[in-house]
Parts: structure tokens; C-alpha cells; sequence
């Protein structure tokens, strides 16, 4: 094998790992990380700089909101909306959005 294919090789293989460690920081389902997306993205909502329509959601569905609200700040979700631009935007495609 070359050294190019080996580095090929390897970089795939930590990109995957990378992947894997993203896929396990997740604090709740794949369908409630989902749902909320949608329910954040429906439209008509004006954000209000705050994370209050997140604290509804996951207090509705008796998901533990301190654990996941250091999640998703952890990511870039301080507000509503910078939970759509900011974690949506790396994790939706892992939960299927």
C-alpha cells in the first residue's frame, strides 16, 4: 500500500471515529433531536434570543433540559434559532434530518 493510500486510509478511519464520538455526545434520542429540529423549524416563531421554546419542547417530552441544554450550548445553541443554524447544521444529517 502507498503511503498516500495510507494516509487516505487513516484519515477516513478518524473522520469515522470523529463521527462516532458526535453520534454518542447525544443526550437524547435521534427522534427527539429530530423532532425538535421540527419543531424548532416550523416557522412563524421569531426567536427571542433565548432557549425558551427548547425548554418547552424537552420539558413536554420529560427530557432531562439541564443535560441537554449544556449539550446543545456545548454546540452552538444559546437560542432557538442558533439550535436551527448552529447544532441542526452539524447533527442533522446524523439523525436523519
Amino acid at each position: 500500500m502507498s503511503d498516500d493510500a495510507r494516509k487516505a486510509e487513516l484519515k477516513k478511519a478518524w473522520k469515522e471515529q470523529e463521527r462516532q464520538k458526535l453520534i454518542a455526545s447525544i443526550p437524547i434520542s435521534h427522534k427527539d433531536l429530530r423532532d425538535l429540529f421540527d419543531h424548532l423549524d416550523r416557522g412563524g416563531v421569531e426567536c427571542d434570543h433565548t432557549l425558551r421554546e427548547t425548554t418547552k419542547f424537552l420539558q413536554k417530552r420529560g427530557l432531562d433540559v439541564e443535560r441537554v441544554v449544556a449539550w446543545l450550548r456545548e454546540y452552538g445553541g444559546f437560542c432557538d434559532c442558533e439550535v436551527i443554524y448552529n447544532v441542526d447544521e452539524k447533527f442533522g444529517e446524523i439523525v436523519g434530518r
